[in-house]
């Protein structure tokens, strides 16, 4: 299982270096229902605006929450939930920083 991400700053054009970044994994209830998150890791992009290597341990339901204040007086954070299925697949979740908004994706 291998998971990264990268921030790019697309109103300015470039990596969004050193936002620090925490990766949390869901607790789930008996039902199967998110009822809140655990911490597994924190980091923060390199100058490339990447995290290459993030310690998700296997399939289920993560977070990705970026700091992003330092990049965005409108959005200063951005927290960004997804599903591993197959946990020995690589999973890249990228965010593209906007002024006024934010896209992200499943990359390869």
């Amino acid at each position: 299982m291998s998971l990264s991400t990268h921030v790019l700053d697309t109103g300015v054009g470039k990596p969004a270096a050193g936002v620090p970044v925490r990766l949390e994994r869901a607790v789930l209830t008996l039902d199967g229902e998110v009822k809140g998150w655990r911490p597994v890791a924190q980091a923060v992009t390199d100058g490339d605006g990447r995290v290459a290597q993030l310690p998700a341990d296997g399939a289920g339901t993560w977070r990705l929450l970026f700091d992003t204040a330092g990049h965005s007086a409108f959005h200063p954070e951005v927290a960004i939930a997804f599903v591993i299925e197959d946990a020995a697949e690589h999973v890249h979740v990228p965010l593209l920083l906007a002024p006024f908004g934010y896209t992200t994706y499943r990359g390869s």
